[in-house]
């Protein structure tokens, strides 16, 4: 693994940031497996790519509904595409899945108040649930892999993204940078527990810091 390697997106196989996330599918995994057949899964938020790259598509066992703002196309059989906000599943049933999954999508909300909502709809809607979120106290802010630039004022954060390019090694469009300045809100560990009241807390370290954590009732 290369050091540019670190600046690639997470949904890039070779990225450091797709290696943590196959580490951490590794205990959601196990788990999967021992559900009676066929699990259904909604992933809120996430992408086609997460679940085929890791050997799942077409696999009857596994009846997968991926859920975005916008409804995209499936090439896969057991993957189902369909359009919803993760704040409000009202299309969605009481304890409809068997799973519900979320990876990195929670700190993009934009404010606390969403962020709650949609953890109440994840406890809601899935038997089990599984969702990661990054730390807000990490050394490195992972969606622009800049050190302690949540910190940072706006218009600063502006700046950097669209002037320089420290950030992933590129320079961000204006539009990029105005939706991502406007829509994180990272979350500290406490307030993760505040919303996922009970659940089980997984954490993820590099380099002996907390880099993030997993809410889960498994």
């Amino acid at each position: 693994m290369s050091i540019k390697d670190i600046f690639k997106s997470s949904d890039d196989p070779q990225s450091w940031g797709s290696k943590f996330r196959d580490k951490r599918f590794k205990f959601l995994s196990a788990k999967l497996e021992t559900m009676p057949k066929p699990v259904k899964i909604l992933d809120i938020g996430g992408l086609e790519s997460f679940w085929t790259n890791r050997g799942y598509g077409n696999n009857p066992d596994y009846l997968i509904t991926i859920l975005n703002l916008e409804k995209g196309e499936s090439l896969y059989t057991n993957i189902n595409m369909i359009s919803g906000n993760a704040i409000d599943l009202k299309e969605i049933g009481d304890r409809e899945f068997d799973l519900a999954f979320s990876n990195s999508v929670i700190e993009h909300l934009h404010t606390f108040e969403n962020q709650v909502s949609m953890a109440s709809e994840v406890r809601r809607v899935g038997v089990l649930y599984f969702v990661q979120t990054p730390n807000k106290h990490f050394l490195v802010e992972p969606h622009y892999v800049l050190p302690f630039f949540d910190y940072l004022p706006a218009k600063i954060k502006y700046f950097i993204l669209t002037k320089t390019k420290f950030s992933r090694l590129k320079k961000w469009t204006d539009s990029d940078a105005r939706q991502y300045i406007s829509e994180i809100r990272l979350l500290t560990l406490s307030e993760f527990k505040q919303i996922f009241p009970g659940s089980k807390m997984d954490k993820e370290y590099f380099m002996g810091l907390l880099k993030s954590f997993t809410a889960h009732n498994f």
